[in-house]
């Protein structure tokens, strides 16, 4: 631990279950504290204010991904040299193989069939009446786009949740969650390496691209099987979280679905204000590069720091009101919950126009969400629900 008395600290485990399943006074308790909070259980400053957490973000000189993006080193190590753990110009290689494919243009021939599949969805579930909210709305949406636009084939889809929850649980501490997790990454690793090994891939695919780019020598084969895996966990997990607590906050929240159906147009801007109030990804880390501040707290080169994107997305000094969900929000945009800048989520595309898509045609039909009991679904990195029974009422 650092040993200057000005650096305040935090006793508590911000990733235990109860802290988990509330985490909010924990972050409000780290915003007040300072712009750097040394976390006493976790060995790692917390960056909980927008500011400094965008800042922090932004500065990929003095703080770097790799080596530091995970709360525990065997984590960390397994993914080294992935999108989400390089900087720099193997960043830039690693995301160039796959960036032209993730544009607004390139996505833009998708939406037609994102809108199709979204409206037989909703309508499906409208007739039905009551459903879940999770398995039968906010998953089968990106289960039936994000596998076959990564390529994978349909041997082994039926772990994809599993491992796409267990990668993320892996970055948190090695805490029970984190130690049960690494053997279903090791899982999806060795599926990944199978599958490149073979060129197993659907043709025309984000996945095909990856190993042309492989084969014209751009890149190494543990790269291109690395590609393949890092945009599976965010483009499910992120649109899986965002559709589930969206649901849940127009059912606690009837005033602003009647919003949103008097003006479609808000639905944009209802996304950014849904994630953030309910960030899918809690938090990143960074490791810093040199000896440097952050808000005048000093950080010694080798420091890890943990951007909690949840608790920047409710700090007071940005967002008025912080804790009221408001889809009419002026600067709800400037929430950090795809992260901001060289790392910023690559498939926030996607996941923007997979849950646009749902609520448009969600819009047209449901007049209120009526919420049965939830569960939330514990994990160290995403904030979502397990399940969320809702019984949906249409007419005027």
């Amino acid at each position: 631990m650092p040993t200057t008395s000005a650096v305040p600290t935090y006793g508590s485990d911000i990733y235990e279950d109860d802290a988990l399943l509330e985490p909010y006074e924990h972050y409000r308790a780290l915003r007040e504290l300072g712009p750097a909070v040394w976390l006493e259980q976790h060995g790692a400053f917390a960056v909980a204010r927008h500011t400094e957490a965008r800042a922090v973000l932004l500065d990929t000189d003095t703080f770097r991904s790799a080596g530091g993006i995970a709360l525990n080193e065997p984590a960390n190590q397994a993914i080294l040299g992935c999108t989400l753990a390089s900087d720099g110009d193997l960043h830039a290689t690693l995301r160039k193989v796959v960036a032209h494919r993730l544009t607004p243009r390139a996505l833009r021939p998708m939406r037609d069939l994102v809108t199709e599949r979204a409206d037989e969805l909703v309508a499906r579930l409208v007739r039905q009446g009551s459903f879940d909210a999770v398995s039968d709305l906010a998953r089968a949406l990106p289960l039936s786009i994000v596998p076959d636009f990564i390529g994978w084939p349909q041997e082994g889809r039926e772990h994809l949740l599993e491992w796409a929850g267990a990668n993320f649980d892996s970055f948190g501490p090695m805490n029970p969650r984190a130690e049960r997790a690494m053997p279903k990454c090791g899982e999806m690793a060795a599926y990944g390496a199978e599958m490149v090994r073979t060129g197993n891939v659907l043709p025309g695919s984000l996945g095909a691209g990856v190993l042309e780019a492989r084969d014209r020598g751009e890149i190494s084969t543990e790269q291109s099987m690395m590609l393949m895996l890092d945009y599976l966990a965010p483009s499910l997990d992120t649109t899986i979280s965002a559709v589930g607590s969206a649901v849940w906050l127009f059912g606690q929240h009837p005033e602003q679905w009647d919003r949103v159906r008097a003006d479609p147009g808000l639905i944009p801007n209802a996304v950014n204000e849904v994630v953030r109030f309910e960030s899918p990804i809690r938090a990143f880390g960074r490791l810093a590069e040199v000896d440097t501040e952050i808000g005048g707290i000093a950080v010694p080169a080798g420091s890890r720091v943990l951007v909690i994107y949840a608790a920047a997305n409710r700090d007071e000094r940005v967002f008025e009101r912080p804790d009221d969900f408001d889809v009419t929000r002026s600067n709800a945009v400037q929430q950090l919950g795809f992260g901001v800048g060289e790392h910023g989520c690559a498939g926030q595309g996607l996941a923007r126009m997979e849950t646009e898509s749902l609520l448009a045609a969600l819009a047209r039909d449901v007049t209120r969400f009526r919420l049965g009991a939830p569960e939330r679904a514990l994990n160290n990195l995403i904030r979502a629900f397990g399940s969320l029974p809702v019984t949906v009422e249409t007419g005027s």
